[in-house]
């Protein structure tokens, strides 16, 4: 007899919550480290949705100011997404120096500039391909193509939860619509499903698909509701007492128990009414605008985006343990999102001054509430954009080169890792770029994880969210 039967057999069917539990329990094995000491418990993942140009916002590059408009000699063969081999192209904004390490950032997201001295940048990174959706997917699951877990299932999987009310793993979508691979990009796949990532819809009527009856069901009554969920908790254990080793129903009877215990729990970490007037300034929520222009604008991209990250933060602080928020949806004309193909000042514009407001008053917030000492922020996108011009104003996508970056959670804030080459086309050292892996196995790593042990047998092979690759940037943690 397996333990799964014993525990079946000797409790008498003691039900799907309390087995889950002691599973979980053994998989995580403790709480805030399964392999060494964490230095930190959870994480916010920033993911702009297109690819952001590096050498526009973060990677400043004199000798594009100095060649610009002339022809783009790269010195090699160049396979170009489109037609983006056009003159080389000078960064759109101005750059200057911030913080105390001197730090340089494009204009447009000068409110970094308040919490530079917090972030660690790394600009060698590389990818596989210029495929949005492969893209996407290797810089959000750790591989190319569909069917593995998102890096925040990993996570919860290893770790558990730290509030049995809310989701381990909530992520925060485009008002517009999903990014390259929808929900594939948070999918649980071959991990349990109590570990997908739920989507929350922050400022809208329904945040929460189906949490609650619809308005119009008047003859559904709280006392109903939950008499309704414990006649379905009885049935859900008595089918799974007669169907051993199921770990679809285990999954299922837990996600229906964690919806019951979010209607009473969601309610109060959505709430924005409960903040205060410096805080709503600090994210940029004190407009007053009831209604946007129908053009793409600063003002706009900054309620969005800048309500994301502060929900995010009122789920940190309630025990969520990996926050995945999305800026930008998938291709569409006109532009919502990173991929700026036609003019980078007009569709970069408003979503990275947003992007800078909401993620450093998020930075800022947690340092101030002292949430920073153990909560990553991760910054990624798919890919970067090419130094040369496409269309005049637009770039080209560029997946051998582009930035992440990183702050808090033990990150050595301040710093900058692996340099790209003088026009931020390749890292600069070529033999030894940064990949996806190599930031997945340091944030677990943060986490207490060791990325090579943190393994699930599927199909005959032992999964990893590195796959077989990706090592702990050292020089990366403070």
């Amino acid at each position: 007899m397996n333990r799964r039967d014993f525990l079946f057999h000797s409790g008498g069917g003691l039900g799907g919550l309390a087995l889950a539990a002691l599973l979980g329990a053994d998989r995580a094995r403790a709480d805030g480290g399964v392999h060494h000491k964490p230095k930190a418990k959870r994480v916010v993942q920033l993911f702009m949705a297109g690819g952001a140009s590096h050498i526009d916002l973060f990677d400043f590059k004199p000798e594009l100011v100095k060649r610009h408009g002339q022809e783009a000699n790269f010195g090699e063969q160049v396979e170009a997404f489109q037609n983006g081999l056009g003159p080389w192209l000078k960064p759109v904004w101005e750059f200057k120096p911030y913080g105390k390490c001197g730090k340089r950032l494009g204009e447009v997201v000068a409110p970094l500039g308040g919490v530079i001295d917090e972030l660690a940048f790394v600009h060698n990174m590389v990818g596989k391909t210029g495929v949005h959706s492969q893209g996407t997917l290797l810089q959000a699951t750790g591989f190319n193509r569909p069917g593995f877990p998102g890096m925040g299932c990993w996570v919860s999987y290893g770790l558990g939860t730290l509030n049995a009310n809310l989701p381990t793993f909530v992520v925060l979508p485009d008002h517009r619509g999903l990014a390259s691979n929808g929900t594939k990009n948070w999918d649980s796949a071959f991990l349990p499903a109590q570990h997908q990532g739920t989507a929350i819809y922050p400022g809208t009527k329904t945040p929460i698909e189906d949490l609650f009856p619809d308005e119009r069901a008047t003859f559904v009554t709280p006392e109903s509701d939950q008499a309704g969920g414990a006649l379905l908790a009885r049935l859900n254990r008595q089918h799974l007492a007669t169907r051993v080793g199921d770990e679809r129903l285990e999954a299922r009877i837990k996600s229906y128990e964690l919806a019951a215990k979010m209607q009473l729990a969601a309610p109060d970490a959505l709430d924005l009414s409960r903040e205060t007037k410096e805080t709503l300034k600090l994210y940029g929520l004190d407009h007053g605008k009831g209604t946007f222009d129908k053009d793409i604008n600063p003002v706009e991209e900054t309620d969005y985006f800048g309500r994301k990250c502060l929900v995010a933060r009122r789920l940190l602080e309630r025990g969520v343990r990996f926050v995945q928020i999305w800026s930008g949806n998938d291709n569409g004309f006109p532009r919502r999102n990173w991929d700026s193909h036609e003019d980078v000042k007009r569709d970069h514009g408003p979503l990275a001054h947003g992007m800078a407001r909401g993620a450093a008053a998020l930075i800022a917030d947690l340092k101030r509430t002292g949430l920073l000492d153990d909560t990553i922020v991760l910054w990624t996108t798919e890919f970067g954009r090419m130094p040369s011009s496409q269309g005049g104003k637009g770039r080209d996508h560029n997946p051998y080169c582009f930035t992440n970056w990183l702050c808090g959670g033990g990150i050595k804030g301040g710093t900058t890792h692996g340099p790209s080459d003088d026009f931020g086309y390749k890292p600069a050292d070529r033999k030894s770029p940064t990949e996806v892996y190599d930031i997945h196995a340091t944030v677990l790593h943060l986490l207490g994880i060791d990325h090579t042990k943190l393994t699930v047998r599927h199909n005959g092979i032992d999964r990893r969210l590195t796959d077989v690759h990706g090592h702990v940037i050292n020089e990366l943690i403070a």
